[in-house]
């Protein structure tokens, strides 16, 4: 008999188009690719050479359950030079990417019935991982017309005794926007611990992305390699945490992961050390493809009322096509061969968008928004 929170799991559909996308590459089709939230750039060199050197060095082993010191002193370095924080390395825990992380918050913070509150859109993951550890997402509706936007006199109202924490993605996926300082210090002066998913920092490209901690000690700090670094198959990401819960989540850590890969920990010194100009780079070109689609997209009549800030997405309205997000990215992807993620996937407040990535050439980025302008005007009524 399958258990019963094995059934309930709802799939992650931006999984569903890429898997159907690669079914039709197989069969011979072009298939654009502006689904997937992963950088289509190399690992840079650095990081690459580095991983070679502890390969060869015998770095293949366990480290400490919670990441190799030095590791964990250079991302509290970074956090004091990039947001004038203070941070103990002891307070920091290395894991196989930030799916782990969120595990290992969720598991630290909820009983039963607790609650998380937490955006609607949000990233697709985050309820599901609440409700596999028995807690109770609580969701707040940002508004398209609020930059999808947390509005803190909805926070108050959805605050209970049964309140564990309120989590906040600046920047956003799946819209790219940042979370203004003010939202940030005003969420902090409500008192509930913020867990702050920050693994799209280093990705803004107007106004500063800032630190839960900036604000608040009372905050879980998720962040990682995958999306700055382009390190998505590494699987390596941390988090900063008070000092109470650092040994409760070392236990689970332990027994669950026993610790994160060890010459992808090594790779990753190399990345906050030395890939620093390449992250320039690949952020320059990242605002390009941006500023080339917000032109495009508001020429092929959808309404945006700023470009997003950060992260590499665009989140559009599409309810002048469809009410219906899946099957109308389906119909995308069947009809004109891009794939694009149905607004769906990221809560009942996405449905009517489409997320579209642009993680990938602007050479690509053009080609699929010549197939969406050919079906907008076939297909748009």
């Amino acid at each position: 008999m399958i258990a019963k929170r094995a059934q309930e799991m709802p799939p992650f559909l931006v999984m569903d188009v890429l898997e159907r996308a690669q079914i039709l590459e197989k069969q011979g089709e072009n298939i654009i690719h502006l689904e997937v939230g992963e950088p289509d750039f190399a690992t840079p060199s650095c990081i690459k050479e580095a991983a070679k050197r502890a390969l060869k060095a015998g770095k293949t082993h366990y480290t400490h359950s919670l990441g190799i010191f030095e590791l964990r002193e250079t991302i509290a370095e970074h956090y004091q030079q990039k947001y004038g924080v203070a941070i103990s390395p002891e307070n920091i825990i290395i894991t196989a990417g930030t799916s782990p992380a969120m595990f290992l918050i969720f598991s630290s913070l909820l009983e039963p019935g607790d609650e998380i509150i937490l955006p609607n859109p949000h990233y697709a993951c985050y309820p599901n991982f609440i409700r596999f550890l028995g807690g109770k997402p609580i969701f707040i509706p940002v508004r398209e017309e609020n930059n999808f936007i947390y509005d803190v006199d909805q926070i108050k109202k959805a605050i209970s005794p049964r309140t564990k924490g309120i989590i906040v993605n600046s920047p956003a996926n799946p819209t790219g926007m940042l979370t203004p300082g003010e939202i940030m210090q005003a969420i902090a002066e409500l008192g509930i611990s913020i867990i702050s998913d920050e693994i799209y920092h280093q990705l803004v490209y107007e106004e500063v992305e800032h630190s839960a901690l900036e604000f608040t000690d009372n905050a879980f700090v998720l962040n990682g390699f995958s999306k700055a670094y382009a390190m998505t198959g590494w699987r390596l990401g941390y988090l900063i945490v008070p000092s109470s819960f650092v040994r409760p989540m070392q236990k689970i850590q332990q027994n669950f992961f026993i610790c994160a890969p060890s010459f992808a920990q090594y790779a990753a010194l190399a990345a906050l050390k030395k890939a620093q100009p390449e992250v320039l780079k690949m952020r320059q070109i990242y605002n390009q493809r941006r500023l080339y689609l917000y032109k495009a997209l508001k020429e092929l009549g959808f309404s945006l009322k700023t470009p997003p800030q950060g992260a590499f997405y665009f989140f559009i309205n599409v309810k002048h096509l469809s009410q219906d997000s899946y099957t109308l990215a389906f119909d995308i992807l069947e009809k004109i061969k891009v794939a694009v993620t149905p607004g769906i996937d990221f809560g009942s407040e996405g449905e009517g968008f489409l997320r579209i990535s642009y993680a990938n050439s602007l050479k690509n980025i053009k080609e699929g928004l010549n197939r969406l302008k050919n079906y907008v005007n076939q297909y748009g009524g």
